[in-house]
C-alpha cells in the first residue's frame, strides 16, 4: 500500500504556503518534512499537527493507494 501526500501539497498551494512555512507553523521536524516529500509514512502525531495548522481533516492531506497486485488485500 502506498501513501500519497499530493492532497497536502495542493492544500499548501491553496493556502499560499511553502513546505518550510508548513514545517515551522505545524512545528514538525525537518525529518518529517523529508519523509513527507519522499511519500514515506509519518506519525499520526505529525499528521495531526499539520491538519490542525491547516484546519482540515486527514483525508484532505493524504490518501492510501491500494496495492494493485493483490487487489488491495494484504496477505
Amino acid at each position: 500500500m502506498a501513501i500519497s501526500y499530493n492532497r497536502l501539497w495542493k492544500q499548501l498551494i491553496d493556502h499560499g504556503l511553502s513546505k518550510t512555512d508548513m514545517m515551522h507553523r505545524a512545528k514538525i521536524s525537518t525529518n518529517v518534512l523529508a519523509r513527507l516529500s519522499k511519500g514515506e509514512p509519518v506519525s499520526m502525531d505529525s499528521m495531526e499537527k499539520i491538519c490542525t495548522m491547516l484546519g482540515c481533516n486527514i483525508g484532505d492531506v493524504m490518501e492510501f493507494i491500494p496495492d494493485t497486485e493483490n487487489g488491495g488485500i494484504d496477505a
